[in-house]
């Protein structure tokens, strides 16, 4: 789909976002449809953690898209998510959270954002050929999370307490823009290079669970496609899905001493 008109469904409490939006695709809702909560008692992300944040502290928004994209590119609509969130806070703070691959936005290594796609091909009502996904994003405004956590807010990275209604009238904005770029190689090509761009696991040394193993070397770059290259002691990896974890040098490593 090449365009979108975003309808916009407000609550001062819910469950879920996407759990909400899910069960509204199941009765054939439109693409472009919008939830957006003060609190959320059941949000979740990657691998069903758990995250509640206080209400207003964050953007907690999940939006309906209908897309014929295969399973194999279905990251690139995570990447549009990421990319036009960190635009829509550059612009209205000043700061330009990194993704970390494949989910989680970050400033200076503390995460910042955590982006969940999830979807339905059996959901009624988009057009023949077209999967309908349910993309949430939970943005810390104000609150940080707990101090476990190693979060950080746009207010604390920035000292500017953004307006959650402009924040979100900005990001749909540039999703609107990004998603036409879902439906073509060429505009998958130049989501992958924006994306490369904004990687904050690039150069350096991670651990990636995926469902066939652990993968352990150096994030070096993306494929053409989107994923993840990881040079390790036996070669070049590419990483469809998988959950990434930063390895920390040594003490050593870290102060420069051989």
């Amino acid at each position: 789909m090449s365009s979108y008109f975003f309808e916009i469904e407000r609550f001062s409490d819910i469950g879920s976002t996407n759990t909400y939006l899910l069960e509204r695709a199941s009765q054939g809702a439109p693409a472009g449809l919008v939830a957006v909560t003060d609190h959320q008692s059941q949000g979740r992300g990657r691998l069903e953690r758990r995250w509640e944040a206080p209400a207003g502290s964050s953007l907690l928004v999940s939006i309906l898209l209908r897309e014929a994209i295969t399973e194999a590119s279905a990251h690139f609509v995570t990447a549009a998510v990421a990319l036009s969130a960190s635009q829509a806070a550059e612009e209205l703070c000043g700061v330009a959270p990194k993704l970390k691959w494949p989910n989680d936005l970050v400033i200076d290594g503390a995460k910042v954002a955590g982006i969940l796609a999830e979807a339905n091909s059996d959901a009624p009502g988009g057009e023949p050929g077209t999967t309908a996904i349910v993309v949430g994003m939970g943005m810390n405004l104000t609150w940080s999370g707990p101090p476990e956590a190693g979060a950080t807010s746009l207010l604390a990275a920035s000292g500017i307490e953004v307006d959650r209604d402009v924040l979100l009238d900005r990001f749909l904005a540039h999703l609107g823009e990004r998603l036409s770029l879902l439906s073509s190689p060429e505009g998958q090509r130049t989501l992958s290079v924006e994306l490369e761009r904004s990687l904050d696991t690039l150069g350096k040394d991670v651990t990636v669970s995926t469902s066939q193993g652990s993968v352990t070397g150096r994030a070096v770059g993306l494929s053409p496609q989107g994923h993840l290259m990881i040079e390790t002691s036996s070669g070049l990896v590419e990483i469809v899905t998988g959950d990434v974890t930063r390895v920390r040098p040594a003490p050593s490593e870290e102060k420069g001493t051989v």
